[in-house]
């Protein structure tokens, strides 16, 4: 039986959806990641608070390139530190060296099983699929064809611009609006005619400084302000679930 679109999605021909933490459940993987990284240079540099995987990584990490998701929680730390050259080996001495380091952990953590898409996005995403409404995946990070793929995803999606193409295309990252401008291209569509659903802060205020018809926010935190932070960071709707931007009681044919 087909499943209707909720009414946040009539008047939207495209919709451009970022990976982790919306389409995959590897948001975690990122953090902890991350953690590992990032605590490694703060013992080196002998700060004994720990990178918080949850409520660090919400606010300076999540929907960032890596790069820049170093440079803004060091700089929040004021370590200090160096920015490095692009090419620097991984460790602790230099901003571009943690994310290096942070590189070399997830690509370890790569070779195991793959994580999986959440139940609630697939069933948007193929309803999506049904009803003719184009979609495409966005991510800062190089790996997101590979978790997309892995959690069997791609058939449903379009367009894919994620790390790998905002290097090629010279991208600037989340918060700023290029990816999801490429990816709005892509599908055909005007900004304004299409949805960004985004967990992370930085994701949400691109999809509003981008003039985007809807940005949904995906509050998987489910802390105690983070629907709000989504909110004021131009979020028009905040669901916990994709499943809630689908009609629960669609109108049977014949009926009304």
């Amino acid at each position: 039986m087909a499943v209707a679109l909720s009414r946040h999605l009539a008047a939207v021909r495209a919709v451009v959806l970022d990976t982790d933490g919306v389409l995959t459940d590897s948001a975690w993987l990122h953090a902890a990641t991350w953690k590992t990284a990032f605590d490694a240079c703060l013992r080196a540099a002998g700060d004994p608070r720990p990178f918080d995987a949850v409520e660090d990584y919400r606010r300076y990490v999540d929907g960032r390139s890596r790069l820049d998701g170093a440079t803004a929680f060091l700089g929040s730390r004021d370590l200090g530190l160096p920015p490095g050259a692009s090419d620097a080996a991984p460790g602790t001495g230099s901003v571009a060296a943690v994310a290096a380091r942070k590189e070399q952990l997830l690509r370890e953590r790569l070779r195991g099983p793959g994580v999986p898409a959440y139940p609630g996005s697939v069933r948007l995403l193929k309803a999506l699929y049904v009803a003719g409404v184009p979609c495409a995946a966005v991510s800062a990070s190089r790996h997101a064809r590979e978790f997309l793929a892995g959690a069997r995803l791609r058939g449903l999606l379009r367009e894919t611009v994620d790390g790998e193409e905002a290097r090629r295309l010279g991208l600037p990252g989340k918060p700023d609006p290029a990816l999801f401008l490429e990816a709005a291209r892509r599908l055909g569509a005007a900004p304004g005619e299409c949805a960004v659903v985004e967990d992370a802060l930085a994701g949400v205020a691109a999809g509003r400084r981008g003039g985007f018809g809807l940005v949904v926010g995906v509050d998987r935190a489910l802390g105690p302000t983070s629907a709000a932070e989504l909110r004021e960071h131009g979020a028009d709707l905040v669901v916990t679930d994709l499943a809630a931007l689908l009609d629960p009681d669609p109108p049977r044919p014949g009926s009304g």
